[in-house]
């Protein structure tokens, strides 16, 4: 096993402790959840509990391209935005539509989610560094009711994290980190051997219940507060954790985003999964209060 794939390995091992039908490497999510499964962990359906614990599914997606496209702020411009990193669907591109999308191909082990994840490209000295992979954690909003979460609608298209930012963003939104460590940071922390740097983007979770996308990209959707989707925004939907691990730990780096600043972390997702199967994870994860996926602490 060579070095990089080891420390992708770890990575993933660590992240992840998928249970047979909730997000599993291609599973067709058919076995029942709760029950037999093994690692499967009930929970108080208002509990958020500690990252890792909430009634949750995962799906890990490794890098599949990059490009200066952005199908979401520059649809049908190719070359107009900064440089992204693309996880997830294959074709994503800035002519990506939703049914292009769904007929396309997946990095992801959920052959059946076939969205598209991207961020922007990370530099070290200007030069593009390769993530390792990239994990999707789909949860309940911080105190929101498991059971009332439904599936997002097939073609939404959602950012999480502010592009333009010029001062530290709430660590709620987007945090680096060493691995999975609990210890998070607005910019990235010097991370030690077995713990590479890794940035989680949190993205809204609540729908208005029309609105695919807004004209300023965001306003169709909102974060829930004390457990509640406002008036304005009724519908909950999962709140996705987004997460990138590149292969980055001690001294001398120098890193940038494409975007700009360090504080300009940020991501986007265009929702392409085949919607009976993302209709099944929801059900038969989030409404019966399980854990299908659980991250460790510690990498």
């Amino acid at each position: 096993m060579t070095a990089r794939r080891r420390v992708r390995w770890l990575a993933v091992a660590a992240a992840l402790a998928l249970v047979a039908g909730c997000g599993g490497p291609g599973g067709d999510g058919d076995a029942p959840v709760g029950g037999a499964a093994a690692g499967a962990v009930r929970l108080s359906p208002t509990d958020p509990g500690p990252q890792g614990r909430v009634p949750q599914f995962v799906v890990e997606c490794t890098f599949s391209h990059t490009a200066p496209d952005d199908p979401i702020l520059h649809p049908r411009h190719s070359g107009r935005s900064h440089q992204h990193l693309f996880f997830g669907n294959t074709t994503a591109d800035a002519d990506s539509t939703a049914e292009s999308l769904a007929a396309g191909d997946t990095t992801c082990d959920q052959k059946l989610d076939r969205a598209s994840y991207w961020a922007p490209a990370l530099y070290d000295h200007g030069e593009l560094v390769e993530p390792i992979t990239a994990v999707a954690y789909y949860r309940p909003g911080v105190g929101v009711d498991p059971t009332t979460v439904q599936p997002y609608p097939f073609g939404l298209k959602m950012i999480g994290g502010d592009q333009v930012a010029e001062e530290p963003q709430p660590l709620d939104v987007v945090a680096w980190s060493c691995g999975t460590g609990s210890e998070r940071s607005p910019t990235p922390p010097t991370c030690p051997e077995g713990r590479p740097l890794r940035l989680a983007v949190s993205f809204p979770d609540c729908w208005d219940g029309e609105n695919l996308d807004s004209e300023d990209h965001v306003s169709h959707m909102a974060r829930s507060e004390d457990g509640a989707c406002p008036d304005s925004h009724p519908v909950p939907v999962p709140q996705l954790l987004f997460t990138i691990t590149w292969p980055i730990t001690g001294e001398g780096h120098e890193l940038s985003l494409a975007s700009g600043s360090l504080l300009t972390g940020h991501a986007d997702f265009f929702n392409a999964w085949d919607e009976d199967k993302l209709r099944a994870e929801v059900e038969r994860c989030l409404h019966r209060g399980v854990t299908c996926g659980v991250a460790s602490n510690r990498i």
